[in-house]
């Protein structure tokens, strides 16, 4: 099978990789290495099967020859991360949207039409009360003029435009909606939480908890998040659908904090820091995301391999291993 993953060079997107390379499948990567790294890419550039473009999707002459070359089409490229999508919001907004587009026209434009994954986020859910997210809930969208939730609004623009694509032109695309991936070979650089409290924790603390820290998140490990997108681009029943990819299991941001210094034998300082000391502006945080998976189980038969606990020492072998090199 022919495999283009845009976004490759990213945290989700290389573990792609890695995952359909296993599997024996010819792998093309496009990735501008804005946020992406090329050592993630940099163990593969040796196998044959492997190629990688440095470009930008909304101006890479060969977009086009990848989208119809491909069989399968995971789409990762976007502006990610709290930092940048304050920091720049145009870019969020021209790169999430007007990306999406280019590649869905090339792709409809082919002799076959491939399979598709596109991936949104549990942002699009904004501040809702729900304790449960389903992928039918009204969505609740805060009024213009904030910056912080243009990333949101770029992924329902994806995801409508994926839908509409594969109704119009018979495509098989599933929007999936990624809540809070975790794992080997993701940085805190751009505002990831876990693998900032590890960097914390391992350097001494003190560790920064934005708000209050009684706000909840569910993480799901990056290898289980590759295994049900595989799952998905597999089942024909997701056609057309838009399904939860994450993990259940719901923790504070301070019990998060607590975990990571157990896991690390770490006993360091909390500090509590304003939503306008850490981002610069204020910043409207969700207090509850978790999500619903019986849809995900539903189509696909999905079950979890890993447990935070795991996926936290593997971050800290891997801090404690880039560090000691």
């Amino acid at each position: 099978m022919h495999i283009l993953v845009t976004g490759g060079a990213g945290f989700i997107g290389s573990h792609l990789v890695e995952h359909h390379l296993a599997k024996g499948d010819a792998v093309h990567v496009v990735d501008n290495l804005s946020t992406g790294r090329f050592e993630n890419i940099e163990p593969f550039l040796d196998n044959p099967r492997f190629h990688f473009d440095e470009a930008d999707i909304l101006t890479w002459a060969g977009l086009e020859k990848a989208a119809t070359w491909a069989d399968r089409i995971y789409h990762m490229a976007a502006v990610v991360g709290v930092f940048r999508v304050l920091e720049d919001p145009i870019r969020v907004l021209a790169t999430n949207i007007a990306g999406t587009e280019r590649l869905l026209r090339f792709a409809s434009a082919g002799r076959w039409k491939p399979q598709i994954v596109i991936a949104s986020s549990s942002e699009v859910y904004g501040p809702t009360p729900a304790e449960l997210l389903r992928e039918d809930a009204m969505l609740y969208v805060q009024s213009a003029g904030k910056s912080r939730w243009n990333y949101a609004l770029s992924k329902l623009a994806d995801e409508a435009q994926g839908l509409s694509y594969a109704r119009q032109y018979n495509i098989p695309i599933c929007v999936v909606r990624l809540f809070n991936t975790v794992g080997p070979r993701q940085t805190g650089r751009y505002g990831m939480v876990l693998p900032r409290f590890v960097e914390q924790a391992l350097s001494g603390g003190p560790i920064t908890i934005y708000g209050g820290g009684t706000q909840t998140r569910s993480f799901c490990d990056v290898r289980d998040t590759v295994v049900a997108l595989d799952l998905l681009a597999d089942t024909p029943a997701a056609s057309g659908e838009i399904v939860n990819v994450g993990n259940d299991r719901e923790i504070s941001i301070s019990a998060l904090a607590d975990l990571v210094c157990a896991r690390a034998k770490m006993n360091v300082e909390r500090q509590h820091l304003s939503y306008v000391e850490a981002y610069g502006q204020q910043y409207d945080d969700i207090l509850r995301r978790k999500p619903s998976l019986e849809k995900l189980v539903r189509l696909t038969g999905f079950t979890h391999q890993w447990r935070l606990e795991e996926t936290l020492d593997d971050l800290i072998a891997q801090y404690r291993k880039r560090k000691a090199g």
